[in-house]
């Protein structure tokens, strides 16, 4: 037999010996693949929810067909026709006014109501089949008093020749306003005037070549004569004669960055986390590795003792961490895979609309041959320390060697070349943090830049931990000093082993960094949130006048006398106000009272106060602000016709409610010369549910009558709300698999090191210290590491968590939940201690003989 393979099967032979340790070391290793591909799961359902959320083409259309100006019906026609097309349906909407006195009207859908490319599900009566027939959603029939069997005439393309139809069925679908109906194609077509839809959707069959019928499809659109000047065509796109056929993939991402800016950047966001997961993955691994070698000291020296080569020594070495790390990849992806695929049912079940991920086997393989990989790289240090151990050392009676209380200079001088990169690549970010323009800011950049940043500043508290130990053991150590010899010994203990300390401490530092980095990203989130939902929905309903006069006379009245609803906020616009140094025509400038509505604590200035609003102060909308060169404290001109007033610049918003430009004083709307009587109001519905918005709107049409529109700003709000919602618990799911990187990558160093510690367990029995206080001593001391982790996880956790909503470019606020950070150090610092409570318990059980005379 090979010296190679009598030195693998000695390795294998120890953990056989040990398989609880053997156990520890693998369970990093799981947990660092559990999150890894947990996270490229939470990236799938974050895609599918986003794409599922804020689309509006369905997941089973294949390919898209648009144009500019519209695709006919004749195209529509010939894609049916075409070989390998097994479906093609229409879209296209358009609002109709009702030809009676209801002042409202229905938004008309054209969908097929039956297949993969519904949108629209019967749930009473049947779906449209002919001309004249509508199916309405289930809200327009609480809201417009509509049922099946009922009919409605619609003012159609000419006002003066209405439109009579019939309700033939109730529906489900994802657009449900309160006024929405859905039928044919060519029906919809027609009431909109026009053989034009907007857009033609194509599902392909089983055994279909997407290119040829793309192709075809071109094809056939430019025949049909559908025009599209001045269309783009994507990189993955085929274009021809002004038509645009696009992946069904494409076209709903197209549509998801249409209604939310945002989408890419939460993208970048998870894929941080990716990026984090692997390095949390690399230092997870090594510290586990570093402890174990540490602790097989004895058991090394031995086998060089009896002839193994630093070479072969440090082989077998690699080929261990290698081999742990593909049994612990798979098992950690079958872990990953079983709670990614069991938590999105148990979301939806409590109201979540969170998209299930999918089988992504080729993630799998590659996170399962990375876990080898990784750990294989994370055993090379601790490998060619272990190495280089002396054959003298297995002359010592204890299987440990001395802990070592400094570090070398050349460990130190990389350590301080590391944080020096580490520093300087965080500069570098935080000079180029956009303005406040960030139409062609790319985050992704300045993401991936703060990942090396934040990886070059842990691979430097790697280096110097020993060195940091006891400096910030002094401080947070300080209160159990003061407990009596309980405390001090446990301070002595974690004080006198700094190696051992740092490679505990560091597990605990790098989940602290990504749990308050989630936190703080979380908090600051929510916030901008609330700030753009009050500003898109400051109030549940919204009243305005048709046309450009003001509201009925006396109906701000009326609405305050109707008891299903409360906060009524009437207020003034004006669409024709001019701000000089500002290139935008048509801005609207109101009066609306801020304070009055209950959403007044949501909003938030993006420089300046909102409270300085007043008399001769006016709020611009941020853009404008820009626009305009100016800044709170400055003084603009605001123009309306032949008048002018001069107004100081109190603050800048983000959003602005009710479409609004300026905020203004209404004795300044005065000054300007605009009409006095409100062109609108805001209310609030007294009752949270269904029902009371339903009576609301129909106790606000029956006194405003054909003259006000109505919106319920409330329903487009929830939502936005529940849709965000989910994104939101999506990431928070990643926040709980960092949490499990964090606690199990503790519990297991910790755990290491208190059972490999019996020999000093014994010593301190063997001097009169019972059980009970060596057991206590023990865990306070496991859970100083979770503090003195937490300490040095949150001096780098704050400024990098700054750093990266900045980076965002989403001018959100910065907000550090300093109640959830500091409940973050209390539980890993119980987390960590209870992670040392068995392993104390079983060393305060030794007896002090069999502990001194414990060897390897």
């Amino acid at each position: 037999m090979s010296r190679r393979a009598v030195l693998l099967r000695a390795q294998l032979v120890e953990a056989a010996r040990r398989p609880a340790r053997t156990l520890l070391m693998g369970l990093a290793v799981i947990v660092a693949a559990f999150v890894v591909f947990g996270t490229v799961l939470a990236y799938q359902v974050t895609e599918r929810t986003v794409l599922a959320g804020f689309s509006g083409t369905p997941a089973a259309a294949d390919l898209v067909v648009t144009g500019g100006d519209g695709v006919s019906l004749r195209t529509l026609d010939a894609a049916r026709r075409l070989p390998g097309v097994a479906e093609a349906v229409g879209r296209t909407d358009a609002f109709h006014e009702f030809a009676d006195d209801r002042g409202a009207g229905l938004s008309v859908y054209a969908d097929p109501g039956v297949g993969p490319l519904a949108t629209a599900r019967v749930v009473q009566g049947r779906y449209p089949a002919t001309a004249g027939e509508l199916a309405v959603t289930r809200r327009t029939v609480d809201r417009l008093g509509l049922a099946v069997g009922g009919t409605v005439r619609l003012a159609g393309v000419a006002p003066d020749r209405p439109v009579g139809l019939t309700v033939v069925g109730v529906v489900d679908a994802p657009d449900d306003s309160g006024e929405a109906a859905y039928t044919t194609e060519a029906f919809a077509a027609r009431l909109g005037g026009s053989d034009q839809l907007r857009q033609v959707e194509v599902r392909l069959a089983p055994d279909a070549d997407p290119d040829a019928v793309s192709a075809a499809l071109t094809r056939a659109a430019s025949a049909s004569g559908a025009s599209a000047p001045g269309a783009s065509a994507g990189p993955s796109e085929r274009a021809g004669d002004g038509v645009v056929v696009r992946t069904g993939a494409e076209a709903r991402r197209a549509e998801a960055d249409e209604v939310s800016g945002r989408v890419q950047d939460l993208f970048a966001l998870v894929a941080m986390f990716v990026a984090i997961a692997v390095v949390a993955a690399v230092l997870v691994a090594t510290s586990t590795f570093r402890i174990v070698f540490a602790q097989r000291m004895r058991q090394l020296a031995l086998l060089r003792a009896v002839g193994a080569p630093r070479a072969g020594l440090f082989g077998a070495l690699v080929v261990e961490g290698a081999g742990t790390g593909i049994v612990a990849g798979l098992a950690g992806v079958l872990a990953a895979y079983g709670v990614g695929h069991g938590l999105p049912p148990v979301l939806r079940a409590f109201g979540l609309a969170v998209a299930s991920p999918g089988h992504p086997i080729a993630a799998a393989v590659a996170v399962a041959l990375g876990a080898a990989l990784v750990t294989a790289l994370a055993v090379l240090a601790p490998a060619v320390t272990a190495a280089r151990v002396a054959p003298l050392e297995a002359l010592r009676t204890a299987s440990t060697t001395a802990g070592r209380r400094g570090i070398g200079w050349a460990r130190a001088g990389a350590g301080v070349l590391l944080a020096a990169g580490a520093v300087l690549a965080a500069l570098l970010v935080a000079s180029r943090l956009p303005g406040p323009d960030t139409e062609n800011y790319d985050p992704a950049g300045p993401l991936l830049a703060i990942v090396a940043s934040g990886a070059l500043a842990y691979a430097a508290l790697v280096a110097l931990g020993p060195l940091l130990v006891r400096p910030v053991l002094a401080v947070v150590g300080w209160p159990l000093r003061r407990l009596g010899p309980l405390g001090r010994l446990a301070v002595g203990g974690v004080g006198g082993a700094p190696r051992r300390a740092s490679a505990v401490s560091v597990v605990v530092a790098l989940g602290v960094t990504l749990v308050a980095g989630a936190l703080v990203g979380s908090a600051s989130l929510g916030t901008l949130l609330k700030r753009e939902l009050a500003g898109m929905a400051p109030a549940d309903v919204a009243v305005t006048a048709r046309g450009d006069g003001p509201l009925p006379a006396g109906l701000v009245q009326r609405v305050r006398g109707i008891g299903e609803l409360d906060r009524v906020v009437p207020y003034r616009s004006s669409p024709d106000v001019r701000v000089a140094g500002a290139e935008v025509d048509g801005l609207t400038a109101t009066d609306l009272d801020l304070r009055a509505l209950a959403t007044w604590a949501d909003f938030g200035a993006s420089a300046g106060r909102l409270t300085d609003a007043g008399p001769g102060r006016v709020v611009l909308l941020r853009f404008l602000a820009d626009e305009a060169g100016a800044r709170p404290g400055d003084e603009v001109t605001v123009t309306r016709g032949d008048r002018s007033v001069r107004l100081r610049v109190a603050a800048t918003m983000a959003n602005t409610p009710v479409g609004a430009g300026l905020l203004v004083d209404p004795a300044d709307l005065d000054r300007l010369g605009v009409p006095a009587g409100p062109t609108g109001l805001l209310a609030d519905v007294a009752g949270d549910d269904e029902q009371a918005r339903t009576a609301a709107v129909r106790a606000l049409r029956a006194a405003g009558g054909q003259q006000v529109g109505i919106v319920v700003t409330a329903d487009d709000r929830d939502e936005l709300d529940g849709q965000l919602g989910a994104l939101l618990g999506v990431l928070l799911g990643v926040l709980g698999l960092t949490v499990v990187v964090a606690v199990v990558g503790v519990g297991t160093t910790t755990a290491l090191s208190v059972v490999e510690r019996t020999r000093e367990s014994g010593l301190l029995r063997a001097v009169g210290m019972s059980r009970r206080r060596l057991g206590a001593m023990l865990t306070v001391e496991a859970g100083l590491y979770g503090v003195l982790g937490a300490a040095l996880g949150l001096l780098l956790a704050l400024p990098y968590s700054w750093l990266t909503v900045a980076a965002l470019g989403q001018d959100a606020p910065v907000e550090f939940p300093a109640g959830q950070l500091a409940g973050v150090v209390l539980a890993l610092a119980v987390a960590t201690a209870l992670a040392g409570l068995l392993p104390a318990r079983r060393a305060a059980r030794v007896s002090p003989v069999a502990a001194l005379g414990a060897g390897d």
